[in-house]
């Protein structure tokens, strides 16, 4: 995960991106890069974060589905 400050953008990286990745608009503002052959969600763009923070909207409400685990040694 990582946050540009200057774009006020959360990236939340499953890989790097790639330019086969096809981008689709999920919510306003909210952009996922989908793998071309398989169209899983590899990145998730979260635009005006700090805003969204601010503001009473849910961020977090995504029509996406989540496998998180901890990163091991």
């Amino acid at each position: 995960m990582q946050y540009d400050r200057v774009g006020d953008i959360l990236y939340i990286n499953k890989r790097p991106p790639y330019a086969e990745q096809e981008s689709e608009e999920v919510r306003d503002e909210i952009i996922t890069r989908l793998n071309p052959i398989s169209e899983e969600v590899e990145n998730l763009e979260i635009l005006f974060f700090s805003q969204r923070l601010l503001s009473s909207e849910d961020i977090l409400a995504l029509p996406i589905v989540a496998n998180l685990r901890l990163i091991t040694a």
